[in-house]
């Protein structure tokens, strides 16, 4: 008999376990019953492709993450939005530099998750709902590749709108995004070109992730070139300050506000 995976919240059960393999206490994947098992996202697309993630990157110390991740850090500055906090591994960083950080996440899990590893302030909610507290913020993070969460033409305009309302003045925008067309993968260059004959960007996934019984809802996350984004940016009020592609085909995007000093 074959069951459909229970929708559920997949990201806070990934990075629960990952925890909890980290520090050895606590409910666990175990092989034979006693041995922990690698916590492992799968990623699932629209096209029948299926990727993996390793979770304990979630958990990483700032030695271990990708050298832009890093130099995201110093471009940070005053009252910080971090934006999918995930685990709380950017958050945990700002606040070790002095930074007042906020945590938003729309998984309970993740948002426990940063908690029991010593986040001060987060918040369990959407970018618009957060947007109706009337916090303002001068810096909004988006690392882990999450400038993916523009999600595409329709739905970029009003992510970035939610951001402005949040906005103090000098606000600035630090996103990590991939250029994906450097790639010479059939599989790829196929997907890239079905989406775009189907009106949406070469990028825009559509995804679901899975972890043992639970799935997500399918969902839309971008990657997207700078080209691209700087369409993306047009008429929203925010422009496209600075880009720094030294690990390309990642990059680093600086946004501000239209009409703002430039970084």
């Amino acid at each position: 008999m074959v069951t459909s995976p229970l929708v559920g919240d997949v990201f806070g059960a990934v990075v629960r376990d990952a925890l909890a393999v980290s520090r050895g206490v606590g409910a666990r994947p175990l092989a034979g019953g006693r041995l922990p098992r690698p916590v492992i996202e799968i990623v699932e697309r629209d096209d029948g492709l299926i990727s993996a993630v390793m979770a304990d990157g979630y958990l990483a110390e700032p030695d271990q993450w990708p050298a832009h991740d890093r130099r995201a850090l110093d471009l940070v500055r005053g009252r910080v939005l971090d934006i999918g906090v995930g685990a709380g591994r950017a958050a945990l960083a700002l606040q070790e530099r002095g930074l007042r950080v906020t945590g938003l996440d729309i998984s309970a899990g993740a948002i426990a998750v940063s908690r029991a590893r010593g986040v001060r302030d987060l918040a369990h909610a959407s970018v618009e709902q957060h947007a109706a507290a009337g916090r303002r913020y001068d810096t909004f993070l988006l690392l882990g590749n999450n400038l993916g969460l523009l999600q595409g033409r329709e739905r970029a305009p009003e992510f970035l709108a939610a951001l402005a309302r949040m906005a103090s003045p000098g606000a600035r925008v630090v996103a990590q995004g991939t250029d994906p067309y450097g790639t010479t993968d059939p599989v790829q260059v196929r997907y890239h070109a079905r989406n775009r004959e189907h009106g949406r960007l070469g990028g825009q996934l559509r995804l679901r992730l899975r972890y043992r019984e639970l799935a997500t809802d399918w969902f839309d996350y971008l990657v997207c070139s700078v080209d691209e984004l700087s369409e993306l940016l047009s008429g929203t009020g925010w422009d496209l300050a600075d880009v720094d592609d030294a690990d390309a085909p990642y990059y680093l995007a600086t946004l501000v506000r239209a009409g703002g000093r430039r970084v």
